[in-house]
């Protein structure tokens, strides 16, 4: 590598191919061939960084933090327990070849690595003070059905790129509190239809009663745990709980899943707070019928009873001073409040017995509902249950609404958010040079492992741009900049604890 760089700064050679150019240019050309070249050469013989005006070195490590993390990621996507499409649910095979694929990576980091009851999975360093309160890492390895390759898979990727940086420049053991990176078994709540189950766990809140909750094949958590040999009772599942008094705070990298970030061209952004989310069960219970002898007046249809609940839901979150009143379920700030931030969707339903020419006896539903504010999204929750069984009662169907997920709204610490915005700012200014600009602070409405965390300790998170806005799909991409970006920003941060 260096008699090739000689070779290229060689003026004499230059020249007798009648090509001039002047040392300056020659070192920026030098430079830049190595950042190029650096993803085939080893991170610890290899210096890529800048000085600024007053002489102070920074560290790039594209190598690692760049190129390996995007890898590393493209790797991980390649996990799924379907052929044609990304899927890794709770426990399933996929998801724990994938956990024992990111415990190797923790293990290159230096870190010491378990899996838990849960099935989360931990890598921790303990610095020079084991005694000092811990910060904690996290998010989930866990998928939706046809999912992209970032959500929940970055920030464990970002983290451990920047602790393998500190690891191989020796510094990892002069963090002056512990580190530990947990890559939560369930965060999506795909499989069981109860979200967090890793996070939640850990915090805990997760009560053992979700240890008999069943999937669609009649297989429970406890069942699927002890598939992979991991036996969880009522009991050891309550003693995961970290004790609050031993944790310093927790920090999430996760992308954005909207648009914000790249409509103002900026790669990195603070999450100042999570909206309140509501998940709900709905099942209308009708007579089953031939489609050809049963008269239209005399039908009571589940189908058609829930297509008006179903639109009921839409109209309500479209326009929810329309239907909320004024009596003390909702103020006028909550409904403004409500009216640019209230979510609601319905993403599964199904019917029995599902076939063409049989009117269902029963129809089921799923509802997902989330708001900034959590007396608003009360509010709205006690609106939709009166009008549902008021709808229900008129066309002689019976519903039921179970609450499947209560989640608050969580609101950032101002501590860590300050910290990570000045690591974002750091991290940007780093790799691009330039520092005009501000790191936005935005919304999440999406939930995130941060909100059962919140309940243990004091939480931060930075977003990271995403192409289009899309999530939970395919179409999601972050470019290996942006991925560079969210890496260094984690190293900046660590950086303070040294």
């Amino acid at each position: 590598m260096a008699s090739f760089l000689y070779f290229l700064t060689n003026q004499t050679l230059l020249k007798s191919h009648a090509i001039i150019i002047n040392r300056g240019t020659l070192l920026k050309f030098s430079f830049f061939l190595m950042l190029y070249l650096s993803p085939i050469c080893s991170s610890s013989n290899i210096y890529s960084g800048f000085e600024d005006a007053n002489g102070t070195k920074y560290d790039l490590f594209p190598n690692v933090l760049k190129f390996e993390a995007v890898a590393r990621l493209i790797e991980l996507g390649k996990v799924s327990d379907a052929d044609k499409y990304l899927e890794r649910t709770f426990q399933s095979p996929a998801s724990v070849r994938a956990g024992n694929l990111i415990r190797l990576w923790m293990e290159d980091a230096g870190l010491k690595t378990w899996v838990d009851q849960m099935g989360n999975v931990h890598g921790r360093t303990e610095g020079i003070n084991p005694s000092e309160k811990a910060l904690i890492i996290g998010s989930h390895l866990d998928t939706v059905i046809d999912a992209g390759i970032f959500d929940g898979s970055l920030g464990i990727v970002c983290a451990l790129s920047a602790l393998k940086v500190l690891n191989t420049n020796n510094r990892l053991e002069r963090l002056r509190r512990p580190v530990e990176v947990i890559a939560f078994s369930d965060e999506e709540g795909v499989r069981f239809q109860s979200t967090f189950l890793g996070s939640a766990a850990i915090a805990g809140v997760l009560p053992a009663s979700v240890l008999h909750l069943d999937d669609k094949s009649g297989v429970t958590v406890q069942a699927a745990l002890r598939e992979n040999s991991i036996e969880t009772t009522e009991e050891n599942l309550l003693q995961l709980k970290y004790d609050p008094e031993c944790v310093w705070g927790y920090i999430e990298v996760h992308i954005e899943q909207g648009p914000v970030l790249e409509t103002v061209g900026l790669p990195l952004g603070l999450v100042k707070g999570i909206a309140g989310q509501t998940r709900l069960k709905v099942t209308v219970r009708g007579s089953q019928g031939h489609a050809g002898t049963v008269p239209m007046t005399m039908r009571q249809d589940p189908m058609v009873a829930a297509a008006e609940l179903i639109v009921l839901l839409e109209s309500l979150c479209k326009q929810p001073d329309d239907y909320l009143s004024y009596d003390g379920q909702c103020n006028p700030s909550e409904v403004q409040s409500l009216a640019g931030s209230l979510v609601c969707t319905v993403g599964e339903i199904s019917s029995w017995p599902s076939a063409s020419n049989v009117i269902p006896g029963q129809v089921t539903f799923t509802v997902d509902l989330r708001a900034i504010d959590d007396m608003g999204r009360e509010a709205v929750l006690y609106e939709l249950s009166n009008r549902m069984h008021q709808i229900c009662d008129r066309r002689s169907v019976f519903c039921t609404i179970e609450h499947k997920h209560d989640a608050k709204a969580v609101g950032c610490d101002s501590e860590l958010s300050s910290q990570l915005q000045s690591a974002a700012y750091a991290a940007i200014k780093r790799i691009t040079g330039e520092s005009a600009f501000d790191v936005p602070v935005l919304m999440s409405g999406a939930g995130h492992d941060a909100m059962a965390m919140s309940h243990l300790t004091k939480v931060g998170m930075l977003f990271v741009r995403c192409r289009g806005g899309f999530s939970h799909s395919p179409a999601e991409h972050v470019m290996d900049d942006d991925v560079w970006a969210a890496s260094m920003a984690i190293l900046a941060f660590l950086e303070k604890l040294l």
